[in-house]
């Protein structure tokens, strides 16, 4: 009788075989699994670390995992805990880990986000370098829960950056901002209009008036980029400024850098993706809306949108109807988060420091309103006037330079680049302290802190002798695209502002600059209004 007991003999074997290959595949995968995960949160950052202090650059000791995290997230809620005093020496509050490092190891020093050490870049010329080898230095792809809010141009990158900023650059034409002014005027004529009203019955109020520029920016951006007012708009808007709040707090959390974290169904996760989710469905019919009325032959708006959807079919109709052509629909609703967030912001804050600084130098405030009303009298302001602004433009400068909106920038090094005198390996992070450079005396003189608009008398390029320590608006190939549209909106309101009024801080005023994706007044901005006579 044949004995089947050699063929399952050689069965079992073979299956046995086949558990061990799968045991050592698992175990293969697991200890390479293991080493990554070892890598990247100890073994490259110390790595990193030995390079980078061998070429004599100081800081903290790599942390596991956190890095600096921890003790910056601590250090940022002490400073936000109370105001400081009446002085422009906004740093120790603004960034204070920062501000404590380069105070404690020198300009040559790193600090640690989570396991990537980033190089602190304050002289002029290593500056030039990162914004001007904007290749070498890209932009950091930004936090998950970051790019919620901060999308489209600013966050590209060589040949889709290149075709972006082709494609919106018509919308910043000096010409297309002449016609915006009737708009820009529109709006402040109805914050003025409220403001007459607060102050007619005793001559002078006490308010807040943080609120009402972010609402007359926020009004403004809604009609020159979607051509509705700020009620229409005020959705986009609203929804915007929580979704920044909540990032905001994620990002000074120490849960920043543990992975798969903004997956987990967490109550600020779940808020921040039903906002995403409502601002990209308001906006996609906003633009479909637009799209199907160009369809009809209803032409274009001179509006943001108008012309960005104009270049874009132009772009589309020279190279063809193709996939890498252009922009998508999300393409052009990221544009528009990215219109609605920066052309607010960034004006908003840069009016409120303007107020807030000539309610404390009351000379330059009377200087300013001289200089309008010369130009203009009790009239409406006009392009021509308001480009003519001389010492109103030396305060905005002033001001951009004591509080610039964005404090400090970010760029990473993809592949060994050299910087200077430093090498600088892949996987490291460098940070322009715009605030810090602003703030040099050895750049900006002894009275570095001080407001003197007087330093830009003869332009930013006399002020800053050639050098690259201006960095309001970024610097070099990608510069901040809406800066003509930030400033011109900026001296028609506080135009209209000094023709109507003078104002002083209030008692009550706190004075406390933090930073919420851009520098703000943490407590408001309560200023003592009066009725021009």
């Amino acid at each position: 009788m044949y004995s089947l007991a050699p063929s399952i003999s050689r069965l079992e074997m073979e299956v046995s075989g086949a558990r061990a290959a799968v045991y050592v595949g698992l175990i293969s995968i697991a200890v390479a699994l293991a080493w990554r995960v070892l890598n990247w949160v100890w073994f490259r950052p110390k790595r990193l670390e030995r390079f980078l202090r061998q070429q004599g650059l100081s800081g903290n000791s790599y942390r596991l995992l956190f890095g600096d995290m921890k003790e910056s997230s601590v250090m940022i809620e002490e400073a936000k805990s109370k105001p400081m005093n009446l002085s422009h020496d906004t740093a120790p509050r603004v960034l204070p880990f920062l501000h404590e490092t380069v105070k404690n190891f020198g300009n040559n020093s790193f600090t640690w986000l989570g396991p990537y050490p980033s190089v602190i870049v304050g002289n002029p010329e290593d500056a030039k370098d990162v914004f001007a080898k904007y290749v070498d230095f890209q932009k950091p792809k930004s936090n998950p829960a970051v790019q919620l809010i901060v999308t489209g141009l600013v966050n590209h990158e060589e040949e889709k950056w290149a075709k972006h900023r082709r494609i919106i650059n018509p919308a910043f034409h000096a010409e297309k901002l002449k016609q915006m002014v009737p708009a820009f005027e529109v709006c402040c004529s109805k914050m003025m209009s409220e403001w007459e009203d607060l102050v007619s019955k005793e001559g002078s109020c006490e308010l807040d008036v943080w609120p009402f520029l972010q609402n007359l920016t926020a009004d403004a951006i809604s009609r020159t980029a979607f051509g509705s007012s700020y009620q229409e708009g005020r959705k986009i808007f609203q929804l915007l400024r929580e979704l920044a709040e909540l990032i905001t707090n994620h990002i000074y959390s120490v849960s920043v850098n543990i992975p798969g974290w903004r997956f987990l169904p967490t109550k600020m996760n779940k808020r921040m993706m039903e906002i995403d989710k409502e601002i990209k469905a308001t906006l996609k019919d906003l633009i479909n809306i637009r799209g199907e009325e160009m369809k009809m032959g209803g032409g274009t708006k001179d509006d943001l949108l108008g012309i960005l959807l104009e270049s874009n079919f132009k772009e589309i109709q020279q190279h063809g109807n193709k996939k890498s052509v252009g922009m998508s629909t999300k393409d052009v609703i990221d544009e528009c988060k990215l219109f609605y967030l920066a052309g607010h912001e960034t004006t908003s804050v840069l009016l409120v420091f303007a107020m807030i600084l000539l309610s404390m130098h009351p000379n330059w405030q009377h200087r300013a309103r001289e200089e309008v009303l010369q130009a203009f009298g009790n009239k409406k302001p006009d392009f021509d006037g308001i480009t003519h602004l001389k010492v109103v433009t030396m305060i905005l400068n002033e001001v951009l330079r004591l509080y610039p909106p964005v404090p400090a920038f970010h760029r990473k090094v993809h592949k060994k680049t050299q910087l200077g005198k430093l090498t600088l390996p892949a996987g490291v992070y460098v940070l322009i302290p715009s605030l810090l450079v602003h703030h040099d005396k050895e750049l900006w003189g002894e009275d570095a802190t001080t407001f003197n608009p007087e330093r830009f008398s003869e332009g930013v390029s006399k002020a800053t002798n050639g050098r690259v320590c201006f960095l309001s608006f970024g610097w070099g190939p990608r510069i901040c695209i809406g800066q003509n549209f930030a400033m011109m909106e900026a001296k028609m309101a506080l135009s209209m502002i000094l023709q109507r009024f003078t104002f002083e801080l209030s008692p009550s005023y706190a004075h406390a600059p933090h930073f919420v994706l851009t520098l703000q007044p943490q407590f408001g901005a309560h200023i003592i209004l009066h009725k021009r006579n």
